[in-house]
């Protein structure tokens, strides 16, 4: 059986990277993830709005990003996991977000999508590289051949991990949890690594 292992990106490997920047520019609005909000492109859409009202661009962001070290283990994780089978970090994230944490969780693969930003730094919007780009990764790689077993925290990662072969919440709030009983849930890296082990 050939089986591919997909993971959220934000509050499963990393922290959120929208709560740090929030954190560090003093703008509490922008602590909203897709923890609270489901629908992603309104999230987005509010985000960019307060970053036009703050006058704050991409090299802001990027040099908060800077900062923000892998969660406590993930690397570990990674490494341990990546071992056993073939892993994709499937993120909403964007590709001028990503690099510097993929480069300290030792450059895996990962699908996110793209900023569109302007010469002066200005974020003027996003693409997503695909619609519903969790769900439609998992299924794609479905079609060809790979059995996946998905794991994330948000309400963003409910389709992929559904649809996947094995799934399991990661760290997730209570309301996630509570709404989705028919999910396991884990809450440290032994026990995920544990619970994809016993279904590879």
């Amino acid at each position: 059986m050939m089986n591919i292992v997909c993971l959220d990106l934000e509050g499963v490997l990393v922290p959120e990277i929208w709560i740090a920047f929030s954190q560090a520019s003093g703008i509490p609005e922008l602590k909203r993830t897709t923890r609270d909000e489901p629908d992603y492109d309104k999230l987005m859409k509010w985000r960019l709005g307060i970053l036009k009202e703050h006058d704050l661009g991409l090299k802001e962001i990027q040099e908060v990003i800077a900062g923000i070290d892998p969660l406590p283990g993930a690397k570990e994780f990674l490494d341990e996991l990546r071992e056993l089978t073939q892993v994709i970090i499937i993120s909403d994230t964007f590709t001028q977000f990503a690099g510097p944490l993929m480069k300290k969780l030792g450059w895996p693969t990962i699908f996110c999508n793209t900023l569109e930003v302007a010469p002066d730094g200005e974020v003027l919007g996003y693409r997503m590289r695909v619609e519903n780009s969790k769900y439609n990764t998992v299924k794609a790689l479905q079609s060809v051949g790979f059995e996946t077993i998905a794991s994330g925290d948000s309400y963003n990662d409910l389709g992929m991990i559904k649809a996947s072969r094995a799934g399991f919440l990661f760290r997730s709030p209570a309301s996630i949890r509570e709404a989705n009983p028919d999910i396991p849930a884990c809450e440290t890296f032994e026990e995920l690594l544990a619970a994809i082990k016993s279904v590879l």
